[in-house]
C-alpha cells in the first residue's frame, strides 16, 4: 500500500511494526514461548545436585574435628570397640553380628577415618583463611600505626626546632644575671656609674663658674 500522504507529509510505519504501532511478533513468540523480561529476575533453575549452605557446614565440619581432637572422642570410641569385641567374643552365635577376625569393625573404623579426615582438612582450612585474614588485618594496622608515629614523630621534631628558637626563662633569667653582674663589676671598678659620673661633674663644673 502507499502511505497517504497528509499536509505534505508521508506517515511511514517503522519496520517490525504493525499497523497499531505494536512490534510484530516474532516467530518464537508466535510458537507460545514466553517471552523474557528484562525488568524482572529469572526464577531459579531446579539443580539435581542437593544445594546447602557453605558456611554451616564448614561450622558443622569444625565442632566435629574439634569433637574428633578431645580426649573425650578417644574414650567413647575405645568403650565401643571393648563392647563390640565383648559381645562378638561372649554372646552365642545366634546374637553376634561381626564374628573374629571383626571385618565389619575394620570396616567402621576405616569408614570414620576416612570421614574425618576430610571434615579436619576442611577446619583447617578454615581456620587457615581466618588467621590469613587476622594476618592481613594485622598488616594494616600495623602500617597505620606506623604512619602515626612517623606522623607524631615529625611533629615533635618541629616542635623542638620552634622551641629552640624560644628565649625560656631560664635562658632570660641568665642573661639577666650576666647583665647585673657585669653593672656590679663596672661600679665596683669606677666607684659609680661612668655616665653618673660624668653629669656629676659637669654639674660641678657649671657650679664653679
Amino acid at each position: 500500500m502507499v502511505p497517504e500522504r497528509e499536509g505534505g507529509r508521508v506517515e511511514r510505519t517503522p519496520a517490525g511494526a504493525t499497523a497499531t504501532g505494536r512490534p510484530a511478533a516474532t516467530g518464537a513468540t508466535a510458537a507460545g514461548r514466553p517471552r523474557a523480561r528484562l525488568d524482572q529476575p529469572r526464577p531459579p533453575r531446579r539443580r539435581i545436585v542437593p544445594e546447602w549452605d557453605p558456611e554451616a557446614f564448614g561450622r558443622l565440619s569444625e565442632r566435629i574435628a574439634r569433637f574428633l581432637g578431645t580426649g573425650r572422642f578417644i574414650v567413647w570410641m575405645t568403650i565401643v570397640i571393648i563392647l563390640w569385641v565383648v559381645w562378638n567374643v561372649s554372646v552365642p552365635h545366634d546374637l553376634r553380628f561381626d564374628e573374629y577376625p571383626f571385618i565389619f569393625l575394620t570396616l567402621m573404623l576405616s569408614l570414620q577415618a576416612s570421614y574425618a579426615a576430610p571434615l579436619i582438612l576442611l577446619a583447617q582450612n578454615r581456620q587457615d583463611d581466618r588467621d590469613r585474614v587476622n594476618l592481613e588485618q594485622d598488616r594494616k594496622q600495623n602500617e597505620r600505626s606506623i604512619a602515626d608515629t612517623e606522623y607524631l614523630t615529625r611533629e615533635i621534631a618541629a616542635l623542638r626546632i620552634g622551641l629552640g628558637e624560644v628565649a625560656t626563662r631560664d635562658w632570660i633569667r641568665s642573661e639577666l644575671q650576666d647583665v647585673l653582674k657585669e653593672l656590679e663589676d663596672r661600679r665596683d671598678g669606677h666607684g659609680v656609674f661612668p655616665a653618673v659620673a660624668a653629669e656629676r661633674s659637669r654639674g660641678r663644673d657649671v657650679d664653679d663658674r
